[in-house]
């Protein structure tokens, strides 16, 4: 079996380098500690500053869902002087424009996220008609509501296969203000009333607020969740497992994300034996996320591409660059080996080198060691294109 030279290795690792962000930040726009061993290989804090991006960009969809909101018709009877008794109806109320101008996502201590607006403004257009006895007038009618708060808290979960969950557990809306503004034949007459038109608008809008939102956390974010991948491929052979180990912790501060971490063999999967240790981040703000990674990550990958035999690698002269001094002959290795150079004068080598165990990665503070067993073996390049073994190192 061919085995992959030291360039297959490293483009390997870039691969798994190149899709960790990537993988954190698809589960950062998504409780109680699992047991024992479910300590996370990655984790990402947001903190304040990143959750206030997240409340921008999550503006822009609030928006799109309250512009979907449909209110019901007003109908009723009107009694004034001199005209006696007659009856109304405002149909075909749509909202026109909405404003949001902003909004903050704050953590919600050990449950998940509160969401707040405040200050909004909607603009409501209908049409209305009277009719009293055998006279029927309309006309149009708009709606300012201005000052309107909304505030929903979000519950973050985790279900048994790893992906989050979310639920919103209350919402609230309040209207400060709503000005109504009638024209038509008999506008100034339906002014007269507004502030029954202002009173049933108000309530039915306050209702649709909240009844859309948590439709929309149901209906349309829930199961989105539901739908993302928790593993992905690195390579035509390993790939990455980052499925949630527990719900999303929130502090005062920030929200943590803790993914398993774990590179798998992804034709055969086997248990990893070690546990990944504890990690702590630093109580840091001034960034919108921090990403942490353990030893366990790289331990997982190492293990994996051990026992497959990715991890032993090939060296010939022609894959040492060419403006290097140092060349794999004989001659060059005249000072460390004269002998060999005398048996075989200024022919080229070939180095294999075999890992007896997978390397173990020790990160701690301020320190970083490795512990790999490696076998090297030495063979000359004969002109008869034999390899001849020369010489055999153990590294540890």
């Amino acid at each position: 079996m061919a085995r992959p030279g030291p360039l297959h290795w490293e483009s390997r690792m870039r691969a798994l380098a190149g899709a960790l962000p990537s993988l954190l930040l698809r589960l950062l726009l998504t409780s109680s500690p699992e047991p024992l061993g479910a300590n996370p290989g990655l984790v990402a804090r947001i903190t304040d500053k990143g959750l206030e991006y997240v409340a921008r960009e999550g503006l822009v969809t609030l928006r799109e869902e309250l512009l979907r909101i449909r209110l019901p018709d007003f109908t009723g009877d009107f009694k004034i002087k001199p005209f006696g008794r007659g009856h109304y109806e405002f149909h075909s109320l749509q909202i026109h424009s909405c404003e949001l101008p902003g909004s903050t996502l704050t953590p919600l201590p050990g449950q998940g996220l509160s969401f707040t607006i405040s200050d909004s403004f909607i603009r409501v257009q209908s049409e209305w008609k009277v009719r009293k006895s055998f006279v029927k007038l309309h006309g149009s009618l708009d709606v300012e509501v201005k000052g309107i708060t909304i505030s929903v808290n979000l519950l973050l979960g985790r279900e048994l296969s790893g992906r989050p969950t979310v639920s919103a557990t209350s919402c609230s809306s309040h209207i400060q203000d709503v000005e109504v503004d009638v024209s038509g034949d008999l506008g100034w007459l339906l002014n007269l009333f507004d502030n029954q038109i202002e009173s049933k608008l108000r309530k039915a809008l306050e209702n649709k607020i909240c009844e859309r939102i948590q439709k929309s956390v149901a209906s349309d974010l829930q199961p989105y969740l539901q739908t993302l991948p928790v593993t992905t491929e690195i390579d035509s052979f390993a790939g990455i497992d980052y499925s949630l180990t527990e719900a999303p912790r929130a502090t005062a501060q920030m929200l943590d994300v803790m993914f398993k971490g774990e590179i798998f063999n992804r034709d055969r999967y086997s248990p990893v034996t070690f546990l990944a240790p504890v990690m702590s981040l630093p109580e840091e703000h001034n960034r919108m996320v921090y990403f942490a990674i353990s030893d366990y990550v790289f331990n997982t990958a190492s293990r994996v591409y051990h026992e497959a035999g990715h991890l032993n690698f090939s060296i010939t002269d022609d894959m040492v660059p060419s403006g290097s001094t140092i060349r794999l002959t004989t001659k060059s290795f005249r000072p460390f080996a004269p002998r060999l150079a005398r048996l075989y004068p200024n022919m080229n080598l070939e180095l294999q080198g075999t890992m007896a165990s997978a390397p173990f990665l020790n990160l701690s503070p301020g320190n970083l060691s490795l512990t790999p067993q490696m076998e090297i073996e030495g063979f000359v390049l004969l002109p008869s294109s034999v390899r001849e073994p020369v010489f055999r190192l153990g590294v540890i």
